[in-house]
């Protein structure tokens, strides 16, 4: 049993890591977006587009990333979890 878990803590690692940057990616995506929006209403708009392009960038990656790593490291450790079935 302990052999298993340990066999499997790499993945449990990998999938801690990409999780937080997308979480963190997202967070700070959101919070340039708001940044954004408060720019453009107290007019400066070229600031708010830069700020908003930024924003989408960041937000982008954070999908990238949990598209790309997370939810095929999740899956492959369902994939571990399950019984085998005959």
């Amino acid at each position: 049993m302990a052999a298993a878990l340990l066999e499997l803590l790499p993945m449990f690692l990998e999938l801690f890591v990409f999780s937080l940057g997308a979480v963190g990616l997202s967070l700070t995506g959101a919070y340039v977006e708001r940044f954004a929006v408060a720019t453009a209403q107290h007019g400066q708009p070229l600031l708010a587009l830069w700020a908003a392009v930024m924003g989408a960038v960041a937000l982008y990656f954070a999908y990238s990333l949990a598209i790309g790593r997370v939810a095929p490291t999740l899956a492959e450790l369902a994939d571990h979890s399950s019984p085998p079935t005959e």
